[in-house]
């Protein structure tokens, strides 16, 4: 019998609001609380398994935040007599547990790495130097210091090439980016290098395929080395060429599963992880794309024989639980509303309007999700989330049609732009009326000559004169005609 009575908490800064993370422990019986970011509410708000749910402003000053869960997490200790669990979906609240780990861990229980790890794996050129170091293969990358270091990375990896923010935790993080043209990457890093800061971008050569070729591997790491929970599986379809997964299933992939434990024993990290692979047909290597240390967004869509996913392996794990042995359920399958939904939506749209290509699409969309398990907002036994989904979906999908039918207005750079046109259009016009008026004068001029040649023509013909000229014209040639001679027709022979 598993003791289900340590609580969890989670701390997410907007998006999912650890909805997942609280139906797979809440259907355990494991109490639940969620703090959330203040001003920010999402449809997991809603969710039946918190037991408490906070708000807290996490932009305050970190020693506030810190001071915060340290009295948030006191509470629940004195609810439950245990201290609660932390676990985290956000990228930015994983290095903040990491950074205040000696101090957290006097409320909380959450995996510690045997050294600090995390910013590093997040930071897309150090994690690309740990998988150079400890063998696992990688895409060409490049971290250029200026306009002119990319120039030569380009000569070897050619176009297009991927553009990634090396810190995304910086004043101006870089999202992902595929560039086609070297003009376009030039202008992007030298707009950056006048700004006065580090360029702070990685260019990475891109690895041809589709989105099937994209591998997914989830994964916890206890402390005891030798008993990871590691589950893979690969992306149907996704929003757009970085995206994240909007359909996945599983899949085994040994070589993936294989890396993946080489990476993170290596490194020494603990606790949950996603990792991002593609596949390169070029040389048939898995190649790491990206590393999330912590709770995946996607953690669902790998649940085991025995219903273990690796949220539950790690509560088993920090509450002293033996960990079951589980093995991967090929293809089962997991969707992600946010993005399948809207993109069906449109490719329906595109059919009633006709657009073929899209027509050809919709079709393919909806035997794509056949068999999905588990998506991420609907659930049978907790439906409110999806209900605030769909009504936030709504909402944005009608501000989007009233904003189409609001008048645009017309700025005063097109408004000047317009006027100098419309004049210039008017000086052609007057330059086009002119030319007509003078080409109707000569032609009348030229009707008039006409009228008095041929009214000439009429009086000579009365002449008599004129009726002398024309009869001897019509004698000579009719002598001329009598003194040519008739010619032969060639011979039946000669043919």
């Amino acid at each position: 019998m598993i003791d289900t009575s340590v609580p969890v908490a989670v701390i997410d800064r907007g998006g999912y609001e650890g909805v997942s993370i609280a139906r797979t422990l809440g259907r355990m019986g494991v109490p639940m609380y969620l703090v959330g970011q203040e001003g920010i509410s999402t449809p997991g708000w809603s969710s039946r398994y918190w037991a408490e749910r906070v708000r807290w402003n996490f932009a305050l000053p970190e020693e506030d935040s810190v001071a915060f869960l340290l009295d948030f997490g006191s509470r629940i200790r004195a609810n439950h007599g245990a201290r609660a669990i932390l676990l985290t979906q956000k990228d930015w609240v994983a290095m903040f547990i990491e950074r205040n780990s000696k101090v957290l861990q006097e409320q909380f229980l959450f995996p510690q790495p045997a050294r600090p790890i995390v910013r590093r794996l997040l930071n897309k050129w150090q994690m690309q130097l740990l998988a150079e170091e400890h063998g696992i293969p990688t895409a060409a990358t490049a971290c250029p210091a200026s306009p002119n270091d990319a120039s030569d990375f380009l000569e070897s990896a050619g176009l297009p090439i991927v553009m990634k923010g090396a810190d995304l935790y910086v004043d101006e993080p870089t999202s992902t980016t595929i560039i086609h043209s070297r003009q376009g990457l030039m202008d992007e890093l030298c707009r950056r290098e006048a700004a006065g800061g580090p360029l702070n971008v990685v260019l990475q050569e891109y690895i041809p395929g589709d989105v099937d070729d994209v591998w997914m591997c989830n994964g916890y790491f206890p402390s005891t080395p030798g008993q990871a929970v590691i589950f893979t599986g690969k992306k149907l379809r996704q929003l757009s060429a970085t995206g994240n997964a909007s359909l996945g299933i599983c899949l085994p992939n040994e070589t993936v599963a294989a890396q993946t434990r080489r990476f993170m024993e290596a490194v020494g990290y603990r606790g949950c992880v996603g990792i991002g692979y593609r596949y390169d047909r070029r040389d048939g290597l898995y190649k790491v794309l990206d590393v999330n240390p912590r709770v995946s967004g996607v953690f669902r869509l790998f649940v085991g024989t025995n219903d273990m996913d690796v949220v539950r392996a790690c509560y088993l794990d920090l509450t002293g639980h033996q960990l079951p042995q589980t093995a991967l359920r090929p293809g089962r399958k997991w969707m992600l509303e946010d993005h399948y939904f809207p993109a069906a939506s449109e490719a329906l749209y595109a059919e009633r309007t006709r657009v073929r290509n899209d027509h050809l699409r919709i079709a393919e969309r909806i035997g794509s999700v056949r068999g999905a398990r588990e998506s991420h907002w609907f659930a049978a036994d907790d439906p409110v989330p999806m209900v605030m989904w769909l009504r936030k979906w709504f909402r944005w999908r009608a501000s989007g049609v009233v904003e189409r039918m609001r008048p645009r207005p017309v700025r005063t750079q097109q408004l000047e732009i317009s006027t100098e046109r419309e004049t210039e259009l008017r000086q052609q016009l007057d330059q086009v009326r002119t030319s007509e008026a003078e080409l109707r004068r000569l032609l009348d001029q030229t009707r008039s000559a006409l009228d008095e040649s041929e009214a000439s023509l009429q009086a000579l013909s009365q002449t008599r004169a004129w009726r002398v000229i024309t009869r001897w014209w019509r004698l000579k040639m009719v002598a001329t005609t009598r003194r040519s001679p008739a010619k032969e027709l060639p011979s039946q022979s000669a043919r």
